[in-house]
């Protein structure tokens, strides 16, 4: 491709009763771009959709991430979101309930500027 990276933020999300992996996973994006604030655009005169947004979601069981949902979510730019092993499922030995601990990896690229 001929795109470069510019940013990439991690974030850590979960969710403590439903073992929801889709809502965990949501919570890690949003954990990663919420500190982020990229003035480039402003600066340069470059559009939101000339960004792409490559999103990688570690957990435990990647098959129940709901990665198009995710993607609907993402506020900018031409998004993909790829789910794969990671993560922590926690087991309350009292309980027998799973804590599901999502992580994202959020990176922005846009084509190689001159």
């Amino acid at each position: 491709m001929s795109d470069q990276r510019f940013i990439i933020e991690m974030g850590m999300g979960n969710d403590q009763y439903g073992m929801d992996y889709t809502k965990a996973a949501g919570r890690a994006i949003e954990d990663a771009i919420r500190h982020s604030a990229i003035p480039l655009f402003e600066a340069t005169g470059l559009g939101h959709d000339a960004m792409r947004v490559q999103v990688t979601i570690g957990v435990q069981e990647p098959d129940k991430v709901d990665c198009a949902a995710l993607v609907e979510r993402l506020p900018r730019g031409n998004a993909t979101v790829t789910a794969v092993f990671g993560g922590l499922d926690v087991t309350n030995p009292d309980t027998g309930k799973v804590l599901v601990i999502a992580s994202a990896a959020v990176e922005a690229f846009l084509p190689k500027q001159g």
